[in-house]
């Protein structure tokens, strides 16, 4: 008998469902399930009376077509929103099936929304949050997983989500600061390179051929102007088509150790940003695990998870040799202090922190300390680098300007 059971409960279908709201107007929506009778049951629980449910058949022209890049990223702002939402329901007393339905229908990431809409179907079934989340490890990360299933066991899955939240909150910031610092040099950068290669393809040729015909001698930097635009004639193919294929082999290797572990520590030690990248990961790396430590999480544990999300492959070197001196019963600062990634500050706050048994004080101390420092960091490196870039970009294109010019002081003798 249990073979005529229908056997596509855990497959997910859109819906479409029509329902009368507290002020008395007909209202249409989709939502995805695995059958009507779980789309009512959902109503049920937001507290509206389904007038009909349809099920919407893709199929054909109607098929929804995917394209991968078209899709909307789910970002870290996304759970931060997210687990700052479901934090707020959870204490107002909504139970967790009820949160993530509503959760599923006002995010504005459709991506998130139907992980959402699973989530809740697994639920339902009796699945754990952290184990239904776990299933999806390229959108929510480790620290986020660990938290939650440590709010779980510990019955404190609210303060566990309002901490994920601040954390992310606070990561997105980070980021926002140093991408408005990396911004303006990068774009007058690109800015002076195309003018570069696109005076020396187009604009050069020209006067080129125009002093040519006029015969005489060229002047030393107009010749290496010209000189320069026959290179770059058969240089900027191979250049475009070198950048392409370097791009495509970065976003499948960055992630790679053996890419990180000869990438990252040049970054630590490049002049000017070496300091900032070091700030950066610091930061991070505290915060994080400031984070775990406040939501119960064993602190080996913990170790194995913060060092991945620092988001620089020495400090996440370093950390194993941390955890393994840990295990071995030292103090966390003692082999903490053997790495020079380490800033003699943070160990000391560190060993504060492991006497006064305040670990997770000090470590967001020391996190909102660095997270000043990058702000600080930024601001000079902004006022630095503008009137440089300016600079860099009135010498070259206006080197090349002068270039092509001098030529023209010499015409009136050649024509003559």
């Amino acid at each position: 008998m249990s073979s005529n059971q229908p056997t596509l409960v855990d497959e997910l279908h859109e819906y479409e469902y029509t329902v009368r709201n507290a002020q008395g107007k007909i209202v249409s929506a989709r939502i995805e399930a695995p059958n009507e009778q779980a789309v009512a049951g959902r109503l049920a629980q937001m507290g509206l009376v389904p007038v009909s449910i349809q099920k919407i058949e893709k199929s054909g022209l109607n098929k929804e077509i995917e394209i991968g890049f078209l899709k909307k990223k789910i970002e870290l702002r996304d759970l931060a929103v997210m687990s700052r939402q479901m934090a707020t329901m959870i204490s107002a007393g909504l139970s967790l099936l009820r949160t993530l339905s509503i959760l599923a229908e006002q995010t504005e990431n459709e991506e998130l929304g139907k992980i959402l809409t699973q989530t809740r179907a697994e639920v339902e079934k009796g699945g754990a949050l952290s184990s239904s989340f776990a299933k999806h490890p390229t959108v929510f990360p480790p620290i986020m997983i660990n938290i939650i299933r440590a709010g779980e066991t510990g019955g404190f899955l609210e303060s566990a989500l309002l901490g994920l939240a601040e954390n992310f909150e606070s990561e997105v910031k980070l980021k926002a600061k140093i991408k408005s610092a990396m911004t303006y040099p990068i774009v007058v950068f690109i800015m002076a390179i195309l003018a570069t290669v696109g005076m020396l393809l187009f604009i050069v040729p020209i006067f080129d051929e125009m002093f040519t015909s006029m015969g005489g001698k060229l002047p030393g930097p107009t010749q290496l102007l010209v000189y320069m635009s026959q290179i770059m004639k058969w240089l900027a193919p191979v250049l475009a088509v070198a950048f392409v294929f370097f791009s495509v082999w970065w976003a499948k290797n960055k992630h790679k150790d053996e890419v990180r572990s000869k990438v990252d520590p040049v970054k630590l030690k490049a002049p000017v940003f070496g300091k900032l990248f070091q700030k950066v990961a610091i930061a991070r790396f505290t915060r994080n695990f400031a984070t775990m430590l406040g939501a119960g999480v064993p602190i080996l544990q913990a170790l194995d998870i913060v060092g991945s999300t620092a988001g620089n492959w020495q400090i996440e070197d370093a950390l194993k040799d941390v955890q393994h001196g840990v295990r071995q019963g030292l103090a966390l600062s003692v082999p903490m202090a053997k790495h020079d990634v380490f800033p003699q500050m943070v160990t000391q706050m560190v060993a504060v922190g492991e006497d006064s048994g305040a670990m997770e004080t000090m470590l967001s101390k020391i996190a909102d300390f660095y997270d000043q420092e990058v702000e600080a960091a930024t601001e000079s490196l902004t006022a630095l680098l503008e009137p440089l870039m300016i600079a860099f970009l009135g010498v070259v294109v206006g080197g090349m300007i002068i270039a092509l010019y001098l030529p023209i002081f010499n015409i009136m003798e050649l024509v003559q």
